[in-house]
């Protein structure tokens, strides 16, 4: 029971006439102790971490918020005890208050101490195990007694080394889970890590009607499929994961509803109308009513599924032969069962699965095997890998690690043939092209190899070709050879990894090892994938295998266009590179901000051609500004039409989110965008000014100067939206209905600017250079030419700090303290507002026609 001046302080602070907050209340619960940690936007976004202890909510400020990797020690700051009622609070405190900001439910659930919990808080050590729905496992809380004021030491918040510990660079749950879990249950199921001996927990039993935890809910229109996580080796403890078959094939989501189905890519692009047989497939399934997650795969010759062949099946009409696997049911018959164990949403789909089946949609089926075994037979089989899921997990809209997967890799020798130059930094070579000796002797180009390398191989590896430089190419056959390749006599061997061979004979995500010595050139060809075991070797095998394994289906039926490529599995190489040193942002964390932004960015890059800016070496490096796929293979940025820039090689857009993932592992950290979409690339469709401050220009003086944009703007009734540039100035666009040509707008734009430099010649220059706007400001119009570019919402900025370009409301100028008011390091501060200062965007669309008139411009 509590005592009654616990509180005082807690009261003391707050008015509670006007703030929402629980003044007392809740019930204390000894044997299940709740938790709570609440996401708090206040002067400082920072993590309330609260356990009940002694009938209140000790409490402590985590600016960081947790991590799971025991290596981060995260400050916590001890505040007032708060009432066990707080743990339901979830909404804004109003301004004037203490603590003022919104305030949301960031996970919650039980907690267990490890020991006496009273005695571990008075001598500042407890140690206890966590259950909620992000925060598992073992943790401990010590203060750092002598380290603050009187009774008000900080601690640290340290995860312990246990199954759910993982390492800073691979997963940071602040990031990759930001949302509320108001709404899932108050006491999650256990995922603690059972003993070596217990056995796994058995799939609930069949039984009609919704499983427990299931909510009744509407069917959403749509829903973001949970991703897996790339490891290198299987769990610890895999009594606690169900293991599945990779399928090489593209991910897939079915929409059911009134006997009508919809087909949905991962990146929520509608494939109804290309798989026509797939749709009447699950038609005839009679389905209830919910979303179903899995894979379609084409069914190969030799292998269990081709992806090549699948690709292919959309130019060759056959996709009545596609096979739907279904491994997931985040919702049924008017419930949400996402917050559902695993193993128990399998079931019910496996009900339905059975209930009426098609040949052509089949459930997939988990093997009770050791894992390496699986992921051995796996790979002599021909397949991608294995994906491993937690039993008891949760389905969630993003990439967790209750998902995880694990890739089948090759590896063999290649004779090398040739190299390429370096870029950018890099010294010795670019990458080593490679080549196989087919059945006739002759040597094979075979691709190439351009990762694995550090500085001393690169030096060592030049010399070596050096001294074998040859004047012809040696390989006899393979196309794709660079232009300005080096030959070399074809007497090194190299041992490279490689996820798979193409049909056309190449390599893909090649990974360079080293030279062999102890294995002639001559003798090294191609190294077959073993689809099924020697006579003498027989291929571990599945104790449970599926029964229904993948066949050939009915024949083909009218195919639709081609079919978006998948993406490539994604992996970072030198995750903890330091980007920039001030920030001491590393490389994975600027992945992870990207993929954290993705869904507030793609909106501003849908259609639209793009520019890059690369930094190998970060940012203190040399820059490269990039605007073709070059040599620069990247999944989800796709080439565009030649004809949108002719006489140059194609422009590039953002196809997809993956995209924006790709482009940062390739050390890419700003995006930039044209002022015109690819359907209408001959008209514009926005109009920017870009607040541009010359040397010695305060930011009160840009402020000023966007403020008299906007107005004369508004005298032109013209809308026109805000952002920061994540630079030194601000960014001012205007939505346009795609009417007038690239020249006519960038001349009207130019007219504004030239009208502001003659009313206010003391502010604004119309020529841009250093020394026409030393103590003025460039309202920069050329942004409006064809083929010119503006840094796009989101995106950061190759500058210290790291700098993003963020939507704002203009009532927000006031209190911006700087184009780089947001950085990659503090955005998690603005993702509550998203792009919801734009919401109007769309719908403010005009034309110039009046505002030519009223300016007195004439077009040429």
């Amino acid at each position: 029971m509590a005592d009654k001046s616990a509180l005082k302080t807690y009261r003391d602070k707050r008015n509670f006439d006007a703030t929402p907050e629980p003044a007392e209340g809740g019930e204390a619960n000894e044997s299940a102790r709740s938790f709570v940690i609440q996401k708090h936007w206040a002067t400082r976004l920072h993590y309330d971490f609260r356990l009940e202890l002694e009938g209140t909510m000790k409490s402590w400020a985590v600016p960081k918020g947790p991590s799971f990797d025991p290596n981060d020690k995260r400050m916590a700051m001890p505040t007032e005890d708060h009432p066990i009622a707080y743990n339901k609070f979830e909404g804004t405190i109003p301004p004037g208050n203490y603590g003022a900001g919104k305030v949301i439910i960031w996970d919650k659930g039980t907690w267990i101490p490890l020991e006496d919990p009273h005695k571990g808080y008075r001598d500042g050590k407890l140690k206890f195990e966590l259950r909620g729905h992000k925060m598992h496992g073992h943790w401990t809380l010590v203060r750092m007694k002598g380290r603050g004021d009187r009774g008000k030491d900080p601690w640290l918040l340290i995860k312990e080394r246990d199954d759910f510990a993982r390492p800073a660079a691979e997963f940071s749950v602040v990031d990759e889970m930001p949302d509320s879990v108001q709404s899932l249950a108050d006491r999650p199921p256990s995922r603690h890590p059972r003993a070596g001996g217990d056995p796994p927990p058995k799939a609930a039993p069949a039984r009609d009607g919704p499983p427990e935890g299931a909510r009744k809910a509407k069917l959403p229109d749509t829903l973001q499929p949970e991703l897996a996580v790339l490891v290198d080796e299987p769990p610890e403890h895999p009594e606690d994961w169900v293991f599945e078959i990779k399928f090489d094939g593209y991910r897939m989501l079915a929409r059911a509803e009134g006997g009508e189905v919809q087909l949905v890519t991962r990146n929520g692009n509608d494939w109804t109308p290309r798989l026509p047989g797939l749709v009447k497939a699950l038609r005839s399934m009679e389905l209830p009513d919910g979303w179903y997650d899995g894979e379609i795969i084409m069914p190969g010759k030799d292998t269990p599924a081709d992806f090549q062949a699948l690709q292919g099946a959309f130019d060759s009409k056959r996709t009545e032969q596609i096979v739907y696997y279904l491994f997931d049911l985040p919702f049924c018959a008017g419930h949400d069962l996402r917050d559902v164990p695993l193993t128990e949403r399998r079931a019910v789909l496996q009900r339905i699965c059975e209930r009426k089946p098609h040949p052509n949609v089949r459930f997939s089926a988990v093997f009770d095997v050791a894992p390496q075994d699986m992921l051995d037979s796996a790979c002599r089989l021909g397949l991608e890998g294995v994906i491993a899921k937690r039993r008891d997990s949760a389905y969630v809209g993003r990439r967790s690690s209750d998902w995880i997967k694990l890739k089948c890799k090759l590896r063999q020798e290649f004779v090398i043939g040739g190299w390429t130059d370096p870029k950018g930094s890099r010294t010795g070579i670019g990458s080593l092209l490679l080549g196989v000796h087919g059945d006739d002797g002759k040597l094979r180009y075979a691709g190439n190899v351009g990762t694995g390398f550090n500085e001393e191989a690169l030096r060592d590896l030049r010399k070596r070709l050096d001294a074998l430089a040859a004047s012809r190419k040696p390989f006899e056959a393979g196309t794709g050879l660079p232009r300005d390749a080096h030959w070399v006599r074809p007497d090194l061997v190299c041992e490279v990894s490689f996820g798979e061979w193409t049909r056309d004979g190449k390599i893909r995500h090649s990974v360079f090892h080293g030279l062999r010595s102890d294995k002639p050139a001559a003798a090294v060809g191609e190294e077959p994938v073993l689809h099924e075991p020697p006579p003498d070797q027989p291929a571990a095998r599945p104790k449970r295998a599926a029964k229904k394994a993948a066949a050939p289906a009915p024949a083909p039926a009218a195919a639709p266009a081609a079919a978006t490529p998948l993406p490539s599995t994604l992996r970072i190489s030198n995750p903890d590179r330091v980007v920039d040193p001030q920030s001491k942002i590393t490389k994975v964390e600027l992945v992870r901000y990207y993929a954290l932004v993705a869904p507030l960015m793609m909106p501003h890059l849908e259609d639209r051609p793009i520019a890059m800016v690369r930094a190998p070496d970060g940012i203190e490096g040399q820059l490269f500004f990039q605007k073709h796929l070059d040599r620069y293979k990247m999944a989800g940025v796709e080439p565009l039409a030649p004809e949108i820039f002719p006489g140059h090689p194609p422009m590039v857009k953002m196809a997809s989110a993956e995209g924006l993932l790709s482009a940062a592992q390739m050390n890419v950290i700003e995006i930039h965008t044209w002022n015109g979409v690819v359907k209408t690339i001959d008209r514009p469709d926005r109009m920017t000014f870009d607040i541009d401050p010359g040397e010695g220009v305060t930011w009160a003086q840009i402020q000023e100067a966007a403020t008299l944009v906007r107005t004369m703007l508004d005298e032109l009734q013209l809308p026109c939206f805000l952002k920061t540039s994540g630079g030194k100035g601000l960014h001012l666009v205007v939505p346009l209905k795609p009417r007038f040509d690239w020249d006519t707008v960038k001349d009207f734009s130019q007219a504004v600017v030239q009208h502001l430099s003659r009313t206010l010649p003391d502010r604004f220059v119309a020529k841009s250079g250093a020394k026409n706007r030393v103590g003025r400001i460039f309202i920069d119009y050329l942004r409006n030419g064809y083929g010119a570019t503006t840094v796009c919402a989101w995106s950061a900025r190759a500058r210290p700090g790291l700098g993003i370009s963020v939507p704002t409301r203009w009532d927000e100028l006031p209190a911006l303290k700087g184009g780089a008011h947001w950085t990659v390091g503090t955005a998690h501060q603005r993702l509550d507002q998203g792009n919801a200062p734009w919401d109007d965007y769309e719908k403010s669309r005009c034309t110039l026609d009046d505002a030519m008139k009223k300016l007195g411009f004439e077009p040429r």
